[in-house]
């Protein structure tokens, strides 16, 4: 069976997209990937007659909007599992979680209810995500309508528009954001950085900084739009090499999604690190090679979108009057910005004590 990988690149309104896909098309045709992309769904239905105004209600139209976006996926992974090819990269111009930012909460509930999903399935069921960021926000002299018969927001509504599209993802395990701090080639530089990184060119290495920090504002996190919590259940399986083996049970409200991990430590804070989608029976069959010596880590995951950087922040049931910050970089030198409201007490990155396998440790 090839490999498929399945990343969805949305955005803002004119936050260069269209020119991306061009981008990725060459750079991971050159890596060796077959590489395949699923056409936005709203410029095909609005331009062809099909849009919130020509529907009944807004909540109709996303219906059929989520709908088609479902089954075409369905249609280019059926495709791409007949393939020759030994890796696969589907590219989604945008993904099934857009739709939320278009709708209220109500309408939103109510179409998963209809359409027989859950908000974690649609947003996990992709590998990775990367947001582009409106021109609208630190690019304005470039935001324009003109190359895009289905875009109509003025740059006040691309810029809000850009916000609820961040606010729609959060929470996903791998999710980047791609702003205007450099010119438009550098912006597209970043993105494919970025997804090679992800798809681990030349290898699947992670750059993660760790923070001790104070306990957390919850009633802070859980307000604010651009943070989602998330349930963890986390196992370490016996290995018989110094790899770290674990799986994992993410999700919420009863919905979840499995992955098993394997990491290698290269340096201090860079570690080879290959991430396996695992069914649910995968998931409970593995449960039987637990390692006894270890028990289960429980954690409240607040994953949290600030000035363009991805945090997760993680809270324990055994403490109280502290929790771990992490932040996953593309290069090690980056600057990080704490939001004011998170207090650090300390970076520990290298410090053995406060991995989760160590704080797994009976």
């Amino acid at each position: 069976m090839p490999e498929i990988i399945k990343i969805v690149i949305t955005g803002g309104p004119c936050a260069g997209k269209s020119t991306a896909m061009s981008w990725v098309q060459d750079a991971f045709t050159k890596m060796g990937y077959t590489v395949l992309f699923v056409p936005e769904t709203a410029t095909e239905l609005i331009t062809g007659g099909v849009a919130p105004w020509t529907c009944s209600s807004n909540a109709e139209y996303q219906k059929c909007q989520m709908t088609l976006q479902i089954e075409k996926e369905k249609v280019f992974c059926n495709a791409a599992s007949s393939m020759g090819s030994e890796k696969i990269l589907i590219v989604c111009d945008r993904g099934t979680l857009d739709n939320k930012a278009y709708m209220n909460d109500t309408e939103f509930s109510a179409i998963l209810k209809e359409l027989d999903v859950n908000e974690v399935e649609l947003r996990d069921n992709y590998d990775a995500v990367f947001h582009l960021v409106t021109a609208a926000k630190g690019a304005e002299a470039f935001y324009t309508t003109a190359n895009n018969t289905a875009r109509t927001e003025t740059t006040k509504e691309a810029a809000m528009m850009d916000d609820n599209l961040i606010s729609a993802w959060t929470g996903h395990p791998h999710f980047r954001v791609i702003d205007n701090s450099t010119d438009f080639e550098g912006k597209m530089r970043r993105l494919i950085a970025e997804i090679a990184s992800f798809l681990g060119e030349p290898e699947p290495f992670e750059i993660e900084r760790k923070y001790l920090i104070e306990y957390p504002d919850l009633e802070w996190l859980e307000s604010n739009t651009n943070c989602q919590r998330v349930e963890i259940i986390q196992t370490y399986l016996k290995s018989n090499s110094a790899d770290e083996v674990r799986i994992r049970q993410r999700g919420i409200n009863g919905n979840y999604i499995y992955f098993k991990t394997t990491k290698k430590k290269i340096s201090d804070i860079k570690r080879v690190e290959v991430e396996k989608r695992l069914s649910q029976a995968e998931y409970l069959a593995l449960l039987m090679e637990a390692d006894t010596s270890k028990r289960q880590i429980r954690k409240t995951r607040y994953c949290l979108t600030y000035e363009g950087q991805y945090f997760e922040i993680d809270v324990y049931p055994f403490w109280n009057d502290k929790a771990i910050a992490e932040i996953e970089l593309s290069d090690e030198n980056a600057g990080i910005i704490f939001p004011e409201q998170i207090k650090v007490i300390k970076e520990v990155t290298n410090d053995e004590s406060f991995k989760n396998a160590s704080l797994a440790n009976i």
